[in-house]
């Protein structure tokens, strides 16, 4: 019977661009590196669970860019300190908030509130939840929730981390519109986690779409969003405008690392390399063409 979360429908092109195409020679020693390092972990591999040189490279590749970067988010704490001082106070921050305060109004409020919500602990997840629901529908593959739950899972690390190492405070009570957030400061969760999120959402509905206009309209809506959700935070009073930053910034670079990933995936899925010479069974048949692990 066949797998009804199964498509035959191609899943490796955003329009024209073969996402499993490297035209340049630092991606194709990416993928050389990947495959070898897949190839060296299969012995290990297979005394817990069979799976193919595209799934290892997936997995250690993303393991891998996520020790890095939570390593990277918490070696910040020393660099932070001699770039804003104890006080954490910028050149650049206190101005910002000064000028949101003076813009704010009681219905601009409420209206920034009920926005910042939607990237919040309840509002990002059920927000994203439809979103996978709807793209593994029509993709009859689980690729998007175990895209996804990866991204996730090392959004929450990275934001865990940094809050927990930097512990920067956050702007003045007096400053803030309530409610008030007591957690650190640096980075702005809402921020990292809304970048993360929905970088891995439009790349996911890019591969979906069609036309051109779709593609744009996908990135425009994803960008407006990213953006404004971190500036409603320090409109709010809740960041810092280098909080704010902060998690736009690890927040691409543990997305990219996340769709980089999946592009190896796909590469090592249609092309797999090959097998190690140690082991007769791999020699003897080509690797499977599966998708990602449920």
């Amino acid at each position: 019977m066949p797998d009804p979360m199964r498509s035959h429908t191609p899943d490796d092109r955003i329009g024209a661009r073969d996402l499993t195409a490297w035209p340049t020679r630092s991606g194709r020693r990416l993928v050389a590196l990947a495959a070898g390092l897949a190839r060296r972990s299969r012995p290990a591999a297979r005394s817990v669970v069979s799976w193919s040189s595209a799934h290892l490279a997936f997995v250690v590749f993303a393991a891998v860019a996520l020790v890095v970067l939570v390593l990277l988010v918490e070696g910040t704490e020393t660099v932070y300190e001699g770039v804003v001082g104890r006080d954490g106070i910028t050149a650049v921050d206190q101005p910002v908030l000064d000028a949101a305060v003076s813009w704010r109004s009681p219905g601009l409020d409420a209206a920034v509130t009920a926005f910042t919500d939607v990237g919040g602990p309840v509002g990002m997840p059920v927000l994203v939840a439809v979103a996978v629901a709807v793209i593994t529908w029509r993709r009859r593959r689980w690729t998007p929730v175990v895209l996804m739950l990866i991204a996730a899972a090392g959004s929450l690390a990275m934001t865990v981390v940094g809050k927990d190492f930097v512990d920067r405070a956050r702007p003045p009570a007096a400053l803030a519109v309530p409610p008030l957030e007591v957690s650190p400061s640096f980075p702005s969760g809402h921020t990292l986690n809304a970048t993360v999120l929905t970088t891995v959402v439009v790349y996911l509905v890019l591969i979906e779409t069609t036309a051109a206009w779709q593609r744009t309209l996908t990135i425009t809506l994803g960008a407006l969003f990213v953006l404004s959700m971190g500036l409603s935070r320090v409109f709010l009073g809740h960041h810092w405008l280098t909080d704010v930053l902060a998690g736009w910034l690890i927040g691409l670079a543990w997305a990219v690392a996340v769709l980089t990933a999946h592009r190896l995936w796909l590469t090592l899925r249609e092309r797999p390399t090959p097998a190690d010479p140690a082991d007769p069974a791999e020699t003897a048949r080509p690797l499977p063409r599966t998708d990602l692990p449920s």
